[in-house]
């Protein structure tokens, strides 16, 4: 990670914070991922030296910028999808001031709709970090998309366990999937598609 890459992370995350502190309303919140939730992240990528990285829930951008830089050292790419418009042109902004702009595809649409449109076995590392209620929706996509040995990472499955269980439930039923809940950050659960 480059300095300037460190700086942006570093002033993203404080203005994160100060952003969502006050806000009791949480759709209004940036709700980055923590620092170290995106490092364990970081590190799965370049571990398995993904190419192909589909994150749900761009939000500004600060994940992103991680999983971007993590990207490049692999020579692959992220796309990265958001709903709310102002968001999209806040991270595609700040993607640019990181200088990871180039290794980002990102797109303004609903996460289950680009789900559906994307091809079966072409993704090696899904994240989550979007509506949590959601993600048992999309599991059938999920395990279509994977590719042989793919990761899937779910933010938030610690500090917002309620809401992740019933995904959680459907991931640990599956014997295709070893599944882990990592305490890093707001929690990382993890399943890696090993058959």
């Amino acid at each position: 990670m480059d300095d300037q890459l460190a700086r942006v992370l570093d002033d993203l995350y404080q203005e994160g914070r100060a952003h969502d502190g006050p806000l009791a309303d949480r759709l209004l919140r940036l709700r980055n991922m923590t620092p170290g939730a995106a490092r364990l992240i970081t590190t799965l990528i370049r571990a398995q030296r993904a190419t192909s990285v589909l994150e749900i829930g761009t939000s500004n951008g600060y994940s992103a910028i991680w999983f971007a830089d993590a990207v490049r050292d692999t020579g692959g790419r992220l796309t990265t999808v958001e709903i709310d418009e102002t968001r999209v042109a806040a991270a595609v902004a700040n993607l640019a001031r990181a200088g990871v702009r180039e290794q980002v595809d990102v797109v303004h649409g609903d996460g289950a709709e680009v789900l559906v449109k994307t091809p079966d076995a072409s993704v090696d590392l899904v994240v989550l970090d979007a509506e949590r209620p959601a993600y048992a929706d999309y599991w059938p996509h999920l395990r279509r998309v994977l590719k042989p040995y793919g990761v899937l990472a779910v933010d938030n499955a610690v500090s917002h366990r309620e809401q992740v269980a019933a995904f959680y439930e459907l991931l640990t039923k599956e014997k295709e999937f070893a599944v882990a809940l990592h305490e890093v950050g707001d929690g990382v659960l993890t399943g890696v598609r090993v058959r």
